[in-house]
């Protein structure tokens, strides 16, 4: 199993690189740094592949409808050229309230746009003159829709590698189904590792029958709050503010993916009351109405032997990267959260 980090969108990015830099030392993996409507990921990594020498790199994740295909496969190989091959693309389709209401761009045919993105990444680099006739994606510009000056192109620079891990973060059964056929990595959300194969597992095992073996295994990368001790049982009040905006404020009704996640664990009725405070404009409220057994059990919180238990649970569910996200406001408690993380990996 490997280990990582997950920064936050929210604030704080240039203390928490100094952090970065002393999990390295510890042999950490991977760091991933997210963009929803926050400061984009892009310059962030940009400055990390400057701070760091080892630590895999990530994008976890950047949406597909903000930048053309062609544009996130020159930044991937820029980062991957910057950090010397140490990049890795995350992706994903975020939601119709940010992609529509902070971006404009209308949210349509996640599947298939996901599919034709991923090809198009591939075939820049493998640096082949780009031609691409997708049902999205028509590169170069259809003679009828512009100028009909376009021409086939290749990227300028020789990427440093031709094929760089592509994770893709996904939750409904279609897009879990197609993320394990075509990504490198998979980045499903709140993974709860005893119900994972009930809400995930057809899925999982549908788009593996059609997976290329040319692409290895799937790695299955789960973010978790972390803080371990015999006297951190308050974290997981600190954990629930996160899950509360993402079941109850990210999305409208009808149209909260993470909200769907919860129900199909089983949290239905919670689900719906937090929705229903948080939309409500009641936050407070709707954090004090998610449940210790959800946050208990989708994270790392406790003592090392329960958090070590904790960690087989995820291992014997098939996750193979876990993406801590240390909960405290400690620099030096930070680095050791991950410490002990590190020693507690089967």
């Amino acid at each position: 199993m490997r280990t990582g980090i997950f920064l936050s969108y929210s604030g704080g990015f240039r203390e928490i690189v100094q952090q970065v830099v002393e999990v390295e030392k510890q042999g950490v993996d991977i760091v991933l740094v997210a963009e929803a409507y926050s400061f984009d990921a892009v310059s962030q990594l940009g400055y990390l592949a400057a701070k760091t020498s080892t630590i895999e790199l990530g994008s976890g994740v950047v949406p597909i409808y903000t930048r053309t295909p062609t544009l996130l496969a020159m930044t991937a190989a820029g980062l991957d050229y910057v950090s010397d091959g140490r990049f890795r693309l995350g992706i994903g389709t975020s939601g119709p309230q940010v992609m529509e209401g902070f971006h404009g761009v209308p949210f349509d045919a996640p599947l298939g746009r996901t599919r034709e993105v991923v090809e198009i990444c591939r075939e820049v680099w493998r640096r082949e003159k780009l031609s691409y006739q997708g049902k999205h994606y028509q590169i170069p510009c259809p003679a009828d829709r512009g100028t009909g000056l376009g021409k086939s192109l290749k990227i300028i620079n020789q990427p440093v590698r031709e094929r760089i891990p592509i994770n893709i973060a996904s939750l409904g059964p279609k897009n879990v189904e197609l993320t394990a056929e075509i990504a490198e990595g998979w980045q499903p959300v709140f993974f709860y590792p005893e119900r994972a194969d009930e809400v995930w597992g057809d899925a999982l095992r549908a788009g593996k029958a059609k997976r290329d073996s040319a692409l290895g295994d799937l790695d299955v990368m789960v973010g978790v709050s972390l803080a371990v001790g015999d006297a951190v049982q308050d974290r997981l009040e600190w954990a629930k503010p996160q899950l509360a905006l993402y079941i109850g404020g990210m999305g409208a009704k009808g149209r909260n993916f993470y909200h769907n996640v919860a129900t199909r664990y089983g949290f239905g009725e919670v689900a719906d009351r937090i929705q229903e405070l948080y939309l409500s404009g009641h936050k407070a409220e709707a954090i004090a109405a998610v449940p210790d057994d959800l946050v208990r059990n989708v994270s790392l919180i406790g003592p090392r032997g329960y958090v070590k238990e904790r960690i087989a649970a995820f291992a014997e569910a098939g996750v193979t990267t876990l993406l801590a996200t240390p909960v405290t406001a400690d620099g030096a408690e930070y680095v050791n959260f991950v410490e002990q993380l590190q020693q507690l990996l089967p």
